[in-house]
């Protein structure tokens, strides 16, 4: 996608403008009655004039609208406007103007659609290539402010559903990391990879056996960006990058299989936080951690019944090939924790089915130990709309994962799921203060939205950038 052209102005310069308006406080258009348009949530109005076009975006209660309800307003217009041809959009921020970073996100997160496949002919044929926020001069700096980092986050978004959505014929551990290599040259990351070779010298036993069965081999990516203090330890960013996953020998059922493509969506949300904690430019040290992988049945794959020694040396009894997410990000949180020692530690996975079913598709789950974790995680959530719901750990939870033949075994009974999955990730988080992201029920969408396409959706981009700011 090419980079949108974002202005700020006293007035409009579009044909085509925006408005958002309350129910009890908006200025309805002239000439237009109430019962034909009152401002309800979710209600919109398309007028024309010698002027241009006007798409007028209903709120809902004034006292009720919060800032997610703005970034999916804006989406919603944009999606439309863009229907009918738009590529240059005014919106009259009004009232709304400390909402103008959350408008500048919905914006350009409805305006990207996947089309790296489509023949050109039955591509868009239009695309918004400018977006004009309208204030008064003394909000000037501050709404130019909010709209850059916007910006920046939704552009982060976005390249990881456009990572996210490609086909796993084409995006394979290997090609995930030439791409972590092309961002880590283009943002000023230092980026380490770790081939099969260098996995094998390193006794990385989890992501080794996951990938054992694919020829496509494994890979762990490892991202440094250092814009804080020396003497401050780093935040460590662990991410899930299954590039395909067929169960393995547990083979899964084949509705849907197609949809396991998304199964590295933990990994493509850390390399869109690395991309957007780098423009940002924060005064932070993050250190980012992606085991990469794809699950296939072979002659070679891993079993159950298989005891694998993990990289640094605690055991795993294998008795499902299909829980392999938590087996790699065991690596990789090893690894983070042994190499960097971080001052804390936040895993992104799309884990499991059972967090799913506990919680639908509009929040994420997540297991924490520490305070500090959970109040930013719950605060970044209600901020940026990449809603979250604790779950708990617990030592029923811990018994349930041990082994009697090593030091725990990769799956427990059919109930509580996700919890257990935490669980099995907390023997090898040991001290560090963790939180883990069961993402596996928002990332991604299986049919349009008003304000977003179907497809990857990149939760957990602005999520983490915004706990980390």
């Amino acid at each position: 996608m090419k980079e949108v052209r974002i202005s700020v102005s006293a007035s409009a310069k579009a044909v085509d403008r925006v408005l958002f308006v309350s129910k009890d406080g908006g200025h309805l258009p002239k000439g237009i009655k109430k019962e034909e348009f009152q401002g309800e949530k979710g209600s919109t109005l398309l007028l024309h004039s010698d002027k241009g076009r006007t798409l007028y975006i209903g709120l809902g209660e004034k006292e009720k609208i919060e800032i997610d309800l703005l970034r999916r307003a804006a989406g919603v217009a944009i999606k439309q406007f863009l229907k009918i041809g738009a590529e240059v959009l005014a919106v009259e921020l009004g009232e709304w103007n400390e909402y103008a970073q959350a408008i500048v996100e919905g914006a350009l997160l409805a305006s990207y659609r996947f089309e790296d496949f489509k023949l050109p002919a039955s591509r868009r044929k239009n695309a918004l290539k400018e977006l004009q926020l309208v204030t008064t001069a003394s909000h000037f700096v501050a709404v130019k402010k909010a709209a850059l980092v916007g910006q920046i986050l939704a552009e982060s978004t976005n390249y990881t559903r456009s990572i996210g959505n490609q086909p796993p014929n084409e995006l394979t551990p290997a090609a995930l990391a030439d791409e972590a290599k092309a961002l880590a040259k283009d943002v000023g990351l230092k980026v380490t990879i770790f081939d099969e070779k260098k996995l094998k010298a390193g006794k990385f036993g989890g992501i080794l056996a996951v990938g054992q069965g694919s020829a496509a081999a494994p890979r762990l990516i490892v991202l440094e960006y250092w814009g804080g203090s020396a003497k401050t330890k780093p935040v460590a960013l662990i991410g899930k990058a299954i590039t395909f996953d067929t169960g393995g020998i547990s083979i899964k059922p084949g509705a849907s299989m197609d949809e396991m493509k998304f199964d590295k969506m933990g990994g493509c949300a850390v390399l869109g936080a690395m991309q957007a904690i780098a423009r940002l430019k924060l005064p932070i040290n993050v250190v980012a951690v992606i085991a990469s992988a794809e699950n296939m049945p072979s002659d070679r794959a891993y079993r159950p019944g298989d005891i694998i020694t993990m990289y640094g040396g605690k055991t795993v009894e294998i008795l499902n090939t299909d829980a392999e997410g938590r087996l790699v990000l065991a690596d990789a949180i090893t690894f983070a924790r042994e190499k960097y020692q971080p001052q804390s530690l936040v895993d992104f996975a799309t884990l499991t089915g059972a967090c799913v079913v506990a919680l639908g598709a509009n929040r994420a789950g997540f297991f924490t130990d520490s305070v500090t974790l959970r109040d930013s995680l719950n605060k970044a959530g209600k901020e940026t709309g990449d809603l979250v719901w604790e779950l708990p750990l617990g030592e029923e939870y811990d018994a349930e994962m041990k082994s009697d033949i090593a030091v725990v075994k990769n799956a427990g009974a059919r109930w509580g799921g996700a919890c257990t999955a935490a669980a099995f990730l907390k023997v090898f988080v040991e001290e560090t203060p963790w939180a883990h992201l069961d993402i596996a029920g928002t990332a991604w969408i299986t049919s349009d939205k008003p304000h977003l396409e179907k497809g990857a959706t990149g939760f957990g981009v602005r999520l983490i950038v915004e706990a980390l700011r």
